[in-house]
């Protein structure tokens, strides 16, 4: 049994981010019931050397965007990185979802042995589709995506692991 590049990264990037999407609204109810601005939690960060909570979507936005843009030889989608609020944010995650939803698994697969070629620690690097993906494009995702969430947790937002999941699919509850 084999798995395709675009098994392998598009529905994951859209069920976490439909995951940090969702777990937004959980932000906005939380902070409303406290009587916190939920914009306040965009500017957190876990620590004073890390991105603050909306750097850490935008991460994660462009690297789903932007991985599945390139092992597809298309362009990727171009932001003004304006955002402000949370339904901003989630505007940027819905547009994410939809650009990277567009793009056919066909045009994603036949990336696989082409060369990436991206820009990284102020310089370019370059891999093969494949092994962009695996060794650093999905770990970046994870990374940004699990940091996100982080931050929401460690300032008070009640959230779990089926948060963080998002929906999961073709997934059977059996009891």
């Amino acid at each position: 049994m084999s798995i395709s590049l675009h098994e392998a990264s598009v529905p994951v990037f859209v069920q976490l981010l439909t995951g940090v999407s969702a777990l937004m609204d959980k932000l906005n109810e939380q902070a409303a019931a406290k009587k916190i601005d939920p914009a306040l939690f965009l500017s957190e960060r876990l620590y004073p050397n890390m991105f603050v909570y909306s750097r850490q979507v935008q991460a994660m936005c462009d690297w789903a965007a932007n991985t599945t843009a390139w092992l597809a030889g298309v362009e990727p989608p171009k932001h003004a990185n304006d955002e402000k609020t949370v339904a901003d944010w989630q505007a940027r995650i819905k547009r994410t979802i939809d650009f990277i939803s567009s793009v056919s698994a066909d045009a994603v697969n036949s990336g696989e042995t082409k060369d990436i070629i991206y820009p990284a620690g102020g310089g370019t690097r370059k891999m093969q589709g494949k092994d962009f993906l695996l060794h650093q494009a999905l770990p970046q995702f994870y990374f940004h995506v699990t940091t996100a969430y982080d931050i929401l947790r460690a300032r008070g937002i009640d959230c779990g692991k089926r948060d963080f999941m998002g929906p999961v699919p073709r997934m059977t509850q059996l009891t």
